[in-house]
């Protein structure tokens, strides 16, 4: 096959500064793996310049090649701003699922007893998440606001199978859900579609809890491997809180879905979890580890036995460095963001020169 195209989106401040330490990464110079890369600058700047025609070009783009990375972008808050250059994307690529994996850190000693990976399938669009809101003052002066919010069987469906799906191949139990009995109407839709995937499915293990008690549950779970489907704003919340029971939310890349009529990928986006980090910004001390793996996961979306060495070797590479000791400040260590780059290449070079000499037996 032809090499891959990889959609590149510029960022903003350290998210900038973590997709490029990703591309050395990914260099065919360390790799020996040809990849096209094509770059969209999505920094606020640029967006502000174009009124986010850059962004509804990168996602035509990535339509068109199927994978993408994306940097740390910042959201200015002000109302009628550019806004969120993810939720364009997300629904110019008719994203579905957002997937997070919390997994053990090697070397790392996790603030709780988790132990098997934690993935949370998240709803990609609507929910909380461009819901109509407005506010209205009444005669006696109180005020009040009001949110319209929507979910389409069609996207709860897709957050379903694709949670059974992902849960089959980490021989994982699919745990959790929504609070569809004080919600039946809206986030039984999403309780309707998990038990018609579990009927679908039914050699992975199903255990539905409603969202405070998967919460509540999560400690007590964190021996088995999970796969939690969630509707946006709880995907968002629970992303984010099982990322930091591993000890980091930089230990796991993020991926965007679209998903094709048979629930499988079509279109990946992958980028790192955390934000643009202003704190962090100009002096190389922050954790490139989410932003490394995100793009070694997208080669594993590419169909080319190279592509997935390559993507075992840069995982591999990057664990091993922090088994090591060779760590960020965020992990206890002392490592810049380059040196820990450094230290990463260094071993996927090794890795891949020593895998060569054995042909297709590793």
């Amino acid at each position: 096959m032809g090499k891959p195209t990889i959609i590149v989106m510029e960022g903003d401040q350290t998210g900038q500064e973590l997709l490029e330490e990703a591309l050395r990464v990914l260099s065919p110079d360390v790799t020996g793996y040809e990849i096209e890369v094509r770059k969209f600058d999505l920094s606020l700047e640029n967006r502000r310049r174009t009124q986010n025609a850059v962004v509804h070009e990168a996602a035509e783009a990535m339509r068109e090649t199927g994978l993408g990375l994306k940097a740390a972008t910042i959201t200015p808050e002000e109302k009628g701003d550019v806004g969120s250059p993810n939720a364009i994307l997300r629904k110019e690529i008719n994203g579905t699922v957002i997937v997070r994996t919390g997994r053990r850190i090697p070397g790392i000693a996790p603030p709780v007893g988790v132990y098997s990976p934690i993935s949370v399938i998240r709803m990609a669009v609507d929910d909380a998440y461009g819901a109509k809101e407005w506010r209205e003052q009444l005669d006696n002066g109180d005020e009040v606001a009001y949110r319209t919010e929507k979910i389409s069987r069609s996207v709860c469906r897709g957050v379903a199978k694709y949670a059974f799906q992902h849960a089959r191949r980490m021989h994982a139990k699919v745990f959790g859900g929504p609070k569809y009995t004080v919600s039946p109407v809206y986030e039984g839709m999403l309780k309707e579609e998990m038990d018609a995937a579990a009927k679908e499915y039914p050699d992975v293990r199903y255990e539905p809890q409603l969202i405070d008690a998967t919460y509540a549950l999560l400690l007590a779970r964190a021996g088995e491997a999970l796969v939690i489907p969630a509707l946006n704003r709880d995907g968002d919340c629970l992303s984010d809180l099982v990322l930091q029971m591993f000890g980091t939310i930089a230990g796991s890349e993020s991926l965007l879905l679209s998903l094709d009529e048979s629930f499988q990928p079509k279109v990946v986006m992958a980028e790192a979890p955390h934000g643009t980090a202003p704190n962090l910004y100009r002096k190389n001390m922050a954790n490139p580890m989410a932003m490394i793996l995100a793009g070694a996961a997208l080669l594993n979306y590419v169909p080319d036995k190279d592509a997935h060495t390559v993507s075992r070797a840069i995982y591999e590479a990057t664990l091993e460095s922090i088994v090591d000791g060779i760590r960020t400040a965020d992990l206890g260590g002392q490592a810049t963001t380059t040196e820990f780059t450094d230290e990463v290449i260094r071993r996927v070079r090794t890795k891949l020169e020593v895998w060569s000499t054995f042909g297709d037996a590793v």
